[in-house]
């Protein structure tokens, strides 16, 4: 079990260091909040259930009776909170002879940083992942975020399956942004019924930044040298500032977040808290904190996705 002592930072048992670096730097808004949504918990797990609603109506026959239809569940999901926890070990004598421990030692900082940290890299995990069909990171109907094989009942196109994301990797750009505002539009559910989605919010990497702000605010085409409208932007499908830009991501890849509800989601089930006390025979001090959460999705039709090429 590590344990911080004296010998740990020589340097500040001695008075004349300037400035100790390198453990906290300037502090950034949550990310994984902005397009993620919370759901409050009091239970050990949180459960979602798909159900079909009915299908189109037949025409009647005069003279015959009507057709009747069903609905049924489909899948589950359930939502396991998890606890995430850290803490530290102090000597005595470190606590008695560091000289900067009330001004470049507080450790409870560094502690709630690392927290937050854990949460920006689990809050981003199912985009990172978003396309990852052999792993952890499936949904409730067995494939991936972001797929062409979202299994239905019925489609108005024939086929069993729906997508929320294209047919082939993309960068990102207006003429493939409007292809993936298209997908959404058409979007229905596992009986046919139409339930067009709105692309609220375009989520991306550091490398999107500049495309997102030209593409979004522009207000011809870009990089096209006509004097086309931005349509995206007259329609006013996509608000100013509609995008989040994370460094989490590192790949080329982007998102879409949806008017669908049940999309991606924090559920929280208990806060960040702190506690800290002594051991007795070593006087040593402890101080830890947890937190209990999980991050998940139920419908897929909250996140549009494409690979970047």
């Amino acid at each position: 079990m590590p344990v911080i002592t004296s010998g740990a930072h020589p340097r500040a048992l001695w008075p004349g260091v300037r400035a100790w670096f390198g453990a906290k730097y300037n502090e950034r808004p949550k990310v994984w909040s902005q397009f993620c949504d919370v759901v409050k918990s009091d239970k050990a797990y949180e459960l979602d259930v798909a159900m079909t609603s009915f299908g189109l109506l037949e025409k009647k026959p005069e003279g015959q009776p009507l057709q009747y239809d069903s609905h049924s569940q489909e899948w589950e999901r359930k939502h396991t909170h998890d606890v995430y926890a850290g803490g530290y070990i102090v000597t005595e004598e470190e606590m008695e002879d560091n000289l900067y421990e009330d001004r470049s030692f507080q450790r409870s900082q560094l502690l709630a940083l690392s927290a937050a940290e854990t949460k920006e890299y689990k809050g981003v995990n199912w985009l990172a992942e978003a396309f990852d069909t052999t792993g952890a990171y499936v949904g409730g109907d067995g494939v991936a975020l972001c797929a062409t094989t979202h299994p239905v009942q019925y489609s108005t196109d024939g086929t069993a399956y729906q997508a929320n994301t294209l047919s082939a990797a993309a960068d990102f750009s207006e003429a493939a942004l409007e292809d993936l505002y298209i997908l959404a539009r058409n979007n229905e559910n596992s009986r046919g019924i139409r339930f067009p989605l709105n692309i609220k919010k375009l989520i991306g990497g550091t490398s999107l930044t500049f495309e997102f702000e030209r593409v979004l605010h522009s207000a011809l085409r870009s990089g096209y040298g006509t004097n086309d409208i931005n349509a995206l932007k007259e329609l006013g499908l996509l608000q100013d500032n509609a995008y989040v830009i994370n460094p989490y991501l590192t790949t080329g890849d982007w998102f879409g977040k949806t008017d669908a509800p049940n999309g991606l989601t924090c559920y929280q089930r208990r806060a960040l808290k702190f506690s800290q006390d002594n051991d007795f025979d070593t006087s040593n001090a402890k101080a830890k904190c947890s937190e209990r959460y999980v991050f998940d999705f139920t419908d897929w039709r909250g996140i549009y996705g494409v690979q970047g090429a």
